[in-house]
């Protein structure tokens, strides 16, 4: 399902952008291109789960109010999940512009990007969000001990 939904919209994107696009499905093998080249076949780990979890978790993990957890989680995610149709229509793009570079931009540049988004996402739950009420802090005679 994410993966199906991943194509479709790196598709319509493809197409917003002027490139003619294609996709291609069944039940193991998903695939989008642009028109004049073989595509990327958008494989299980390629669909961004893993980081959905691994976002989920520390935001769970994490101190902090549920309230906003509720609403910091399914808005990670589905920011990760655009952050990701960014990456394959950027990949298709290099598979028709500079073929040559589709391995390294896959496995690396793209990898770190993503990566980084996701901690970025972690970050500013922990600096915005990810703080238990504490009591205020009392200054004067009281606090002499």
């Amino acid at each position: 399902l994410v993966i199906n939904n991943t194509v479709y919209f790196t598709s319509r994107l493809l197409d917003l952008l002027g490139f003619a696009s294609f996709t291609s499905h069944d039940d193991t093998i998903r695939t989008v291109g642009i028109d004049g080249t073989h595509g990327l076949w958008i494989g299980d780990p390629c669909n961004g789960i893993a980081l959905f979890s691994l976002f989920t978790f520390f935001i769970i993990a994490y101190p902090g109010p549920w309230k906003k957890k509720l609403w910091y989680i399914p808005l990670g995610i589905l920011s990760i999940h655009i952050i990701n149709i960014l990456r394959i229509t950027a990949l298709c793009i290099i598979v028709l512009k500079r073929p040559e570079y589709l391995e390294f931009n896959h496995t690396y540049t793209f990898t770190i990007l993503v990566t980084a988004y996701v901690f970025l996402l972690w970050m500013i739950w922990a600096r915005k969000f990810g703080r238990l009420k504490q009591e205020p802090k009392r200054t004067g005679p009281a606090d002499a001990v």
